[in-house]
């Protein structure tokens, strides 16, 4: 199934999309996706619904993220080599995990707004893992059979903020808009092997990134048995995965994102997104 949320900002409601590409309401069945509706027996319920029975939506509905009231947003550093590589640091012995602001999370196509002062905001498509099952202490083995479903992420960057002003990552990894998530949720049964998906950004038409989960240091295994280790994993959370080479800071020289540029991202079997890049405003 992939699993999708529309309408506008915190009004969106469920929906799923059918084989046809046509966005069906699932608001008679659930009242919303969240991490209640991603366990095992929830989504079996989901996927026994007559799909064409539900309601058609018509038009072109603003696409929210896909589940909402996550927990945790937990991502990953450095988890392809040509990307660390590119970053001009070494490839970790262990997972390099940090997380992002929940408050970052919007839709697939909302805005991406730059900070005020910000000349370093940077773009990063990476594989989403969705949890949908309890998990602590798992082992590798049993890892997968705890994720819901797989989405495309934006980990969207401001690298002084993350590198240059001290401390951990977050201060530049959750700022307001800095998490698109969607178009929608797949989920693991219509994905298969997550290791061997297909991935790409571009900038105003020109492509920064290409490259495939295949090249993880850490596959998605490894890195949902390795954080169940230090905190229980719940429904809903979120794993963003790492990105592959081709980021902004990479680039020679570096290039960082303005107001008016538009990202283009997507990952095989999971659909694409697109941002336009805005100057932060005050709050009126």
């Amino acid at each position: 199934m992939k699993l999708l949320r529309y309408g506008s900002p915190g009004q969106e409601r469920p929906g799923l999309l059918d084989q046809q590409g046509r966005i069906r309401d699932l608001s008679q069945h659930i009242n919303d996706i969240d991490g209640a509706q991603l366990t095992p027996s929830a989504l079996a319920a989901l996927g026994s619904a007559d799909t064409s029975a539900l309601p058609v939506v018509e038009g072109k509905p603003r696409l929210g993220p896909p589940v909402t009231g996550v927990g945790k947003f937990i991502a990953i550093g450095l988890n392809f080599s040509d990307h660390a590589a590119e970053s001009n640091l070494p490839i970790p012995p262990e997972p390099v995990m940090f997380m992002k602001a929940t408050s970052c999370i919007v839709g697939p196509n909302d805005t991406v707004v730059i900070p005020r002062g910000s000349t370093k905001t940077d773009w990063e498509v990476e594989l989403g893992v969705v949890i949908g099952t309890k998990a602590s202490y798992v082992e590798k083995s049993a890892a997968l059979s705890h994720v819901a479903g797989y989405l495309v992420v934006n980990d969207v960057s401001e690298r002084e903020y993350q590198i240059e002003r001290h401390g951990t990552w977050d201060k530049g990894k959750g700022c307001d808009t800095f998490g698109p998530i969607g178009p929608w949720l797949v989920t693991s049964d219509e994905v298969g092997d997550p290791q061997k998906l297909a991935m790409w950004l571009e900038v105003n038409g020109e492509r920064k990134q290409n490259g495939s989960s295949a090249t993880m240091i850490f596959d998605v295994a490894t890195l949902v048995s390795y954080l169940s280790q230090f905190m229980t994993l719940w429904p809903g959370d979120i794993i963003t995965t790492g990105t592959p080479p081709g980021v902004g800071m990479g680039q020679k020289p570096p290039q960082y994102l303005k107001p008016g540029d538009v990202v283009r991202l997507g990952i095989e079997k999971l659909g694409e997104q697109q941002q336009t890049c805005v100057a932060w405003e005050p709050q009126r």
